[in-house]
């Protein structure tokens, strides 16, 4: 439970972009064939070389659109010719007062992986050579490409125009990020120990032996909370390691540490704090209503939505000039909450509101769960 949140965005977020370039490196290794039917110009034809494509030279033989396959359909990765046919180019020159001007239309198969290779590579040398095609043209007429495509353009570095750092950006990221990260992990990972020291016990017949101890049910219900949100914290702690480390990692450690203050950190830890002894406590007292582990595990399975779904929404709320009505709704006012620590933003009567109001409802979970947990047909095994 723990070991997982420091591992999963490290393994999605860096070798899965390793083992993509290395796939991508395979694809770009096959020669492929690529058919040029019509009149290959020689400008295109250096454009080609060097993508590891063999090209065949063919007369245009099409009636209507370049783009209808026609009988070349069949063609396409047939080897029935001897040769397979990856993709097929199509060129038509045709009048206009341009350099020069061609209709054009590339045949290929989307659910072939070369084919669909081999089109992206012709796709590119095209793209290219239009490119040259335009620059001539624009040259014959004494225009540059900036003063025919780009006459009102923005003067200096866009980016030394925002007044904002680069802490700041990095910091409202995570303002959109770290509250559903948190939501997420804190009610999926209080999940199993919730079963387990609940449901679990009733199911082996351990929780009667506890129950015979002289501690008291309140302390026992204590330390099983105590430990269920000690894990849903240091997973979620470790994922948000694992998420920048991660990011850190893709960005060449070009990655600019968001300016957070002491109060801003304080504040987010106060808010996962009050989040996972709230949701906890729920899970705790789904969990110990439960007749078994598969019953439990049916109902506190579709609950994780009643707690990442307001998350979800809260991301959308614009916090300049909010109300503070929102700052009372469960859930979302410790996703809001959260935002605001991380976004620098410190307003008393919103710390107020949403510190009291967790607790309240926190203090009214945990009373719920000591209900349930002094119920003996609750806490008794079915045997």
């Amino acid at each position: 439970m723990i070991l997982v949140p420091l591992l999963i965005f490290p393994a999605i977020f860096i070798a899965l972009p390793l083992f993509l370039q290395g796939e991508a490196a395979e694809l770009s290794a096959y020669e492929l064939t690529v058919e040029v039917q019509g009149e290959l110009p020689e400008d295109l034809s250096s454009h080609l070389d060097g993508r590891n494509l063999i090209i065949i030279q063919t007369e245009l033989l099409v009636n209507g659109t370049l783009s209808e396959p026609g009988g070349d359909a069949q063609r396409l990765n047939s080897d029935d010719s001897g040769d397979v046919i990856h993709a097929i180019l199509r060129l038509l020159e045709i009048d206009s007062n341009a350099s020069q001007s061609w209709n054009y239309a590339i045949l290929s198969d989307s659910t072939d992986e070369l084919s669909l290779e081999a089109k992206i590579r012709t796709l590119d040398a095209v793209l290219s050579w239009e490119a040259d095609v335009i620059n001539a043209t624009l040259a014959s007429n004494n225009l540059t490409h900036d003063e025919a495509f780009d006459p009102i353009h923005w003067d200096g570095d866009q980016d030394a125009a925002d007044v904002a750092s680069g802490g700041d950006l990095a910091a409202m990221g995570l303002a959109m990020f770290i509250p559903l990260v948190v939501a997420m992990w804190t009610t999926t990972a209080a999940i199993q120990p919730s079963i387990d020291l609940t449901a679990g016990e009733r199911e082996r017949g351990t929780m009667e032996a506890l129950l015979c101890t002289p501690t008291t049910r309140s302390a026992l219900l204590f330390g099983k909370w105590l430990a269920v949100a000690t894990v849903a914290c240091v997973s979620v702690l470790g994922q948000m390691a694992g998420l920048l480390f991660a990011i850190n990692f893709l960005t060449g450690g070009g990655l600019e540490a968001p300016n957070i203050s002491t109060t801003g950190v304080l504040l987010l830890l106060l808010s996962v704090i009050l989040f996972a002894i709230f949701v906890v406590a729920i899970e705790l007292a789904v969990a110990v209503r439960a007749h078994s582990v598969r019953e439990a595990g049916s109902i506190l399975g579709p609950m994780v939505l009643i707690f990442i779904g307001p998350t979800l929404f809260a991301q959308f709320v614009n916090l300049q000039g909010i109300e503070a009505w929102w700052f009372v709704l469960p859930v979302f006012n410790i996703t809001l909450a959260m935002r605001e620590a991380l976004m620098g933003i410190y307003d008393p009567l919103h710390i107020f509101m949403w510190v009291s109001t967790s607790l309240a409802y926190a203090i009214g979970a945990i009373l719920w769960a000591s209900k349930q947990f002094n119920r003996e047909d609750l806490v008794e095994s079915l045997s």
